[in-house]
């Protein structure tokens, strides 16, 4: 009997592999490596503060137009493509690492946010989604009396 040394990422490999295959993946030759990639989602911030909360998604290389926010039954989406440069004869690709394709990203709204007041900019590759917060959500002083 052999022993053999336990490698976790070993067992992640096979586990890609076996799901790759019930999703219909196919897999390249043992190693090459593939120059297409999975579905990507964009990296998000989401801060609060009194008046409002905001969400900083960074969408880099996409163009305004390939991007959509809207909510829908108390739920924020955002949602957008980002296109692959295409190879030509004077241009080669020797590593492709980035992620490209289509995007989804859904964020529940706050109890406290007013979806009436919901705005959102886009300039250099970052998207600002601003969640207002509803008037009855803010925090207000009650003058406390002494009897």
């Amino acid at each position: 009997m052999t022993l053999v040394k336990w490698n976790p990422f070993r067992e992640l490999e096979e586990m890609s592999e076996r799901l790759n295959r019930l999703t219909g993946r196919t897999d390249w030759p043992a190693g090459e490596e593939s120059l297409a990639t999975p579905e990507w989602s964009p990296l998000v911030d989401i801060q609060e503060t009194d008046k409002e909360y905001l969400i900083k998604a960074e969408l880099p290389e996409i163009k305004k137009d390939d991007v959509r926010v809207f909510i829908k039954e108390g739920v924020l989406t955002i949602e957008g493509e980002r296109t692959q440069e295409k190879e030509e004869k004077d241009k080669k690709f020797h590593r492709i690492e980035r992620s490209y394709g289509k995007f989804t990203r859904c964020f529940n709204m706050p109890e406290n946010a007013d979806e009436k007041f919901v705005k959102a900019e886009f300039a250099n590759g970052l998207l600002l989604v601003h969640l207002a917060k509803s008037e009855a959500a803010k925090p207000r002083s009650i003058e406390v009396k002494v009897a």
